[in-house]
């Protein structure tokens, strides 16, 4: 199971360098999942970059795979790995999502560089 962070989502969708990356997960409807922050961040860029219609289409693509809510077993781990690796609110739970749903977390955030269950991905 794979969670693409919001910087994948993101990328695929600009169709910036490194879009081909993501997109057989995304186009083939991979085994992905969504966390609800994940869809947060997406659809807060899109509509300030694109506007409304555009950020709901974005939405609805990711809303082909399944949505994870945070719930309290997130809400809680997310502080415990916020706390030791230095992450921010949403990218810890974002982390802790990956974990409690034994998936790997593909990103470009250097956050996220060298941490467990994570694929990372080098900016161009």
């Amino acid at each position: 199971m794979i969670i693409l962070d919001s910087s994948c989502w993101l990328e695929y969708f600009l169709n910036d360098k490194h879009a081909e990356n993501y997109a057989s997960m995304i186009e083939e409807e991979g085994d992905v999942i969504v966390p609800s922050i994940v869809l947060h961040e997406v659809f807060k860029v899109a509509m300030r970059v694109d506007g409304e219609d555009s950020a709901l289409s974005v939405a609805g693509i990711l809303q082909l795979f399944p949505i994870i809510p945070v719930d309290e077993n997130i809400a809680m781990f997310s502080v415990k790995l916020g706390k030791q690796h230095g992450l921010a609110m949403a990218d810890s739970m974002i982390l802790a999502t990956a974990q409690i749903h034994h998936a790997t977390l593909w990103t470009q955030d250097a956050d996220f560089k060298g941490l467990g269950h994570v694929k990372y991905f080098e900016k161009c």
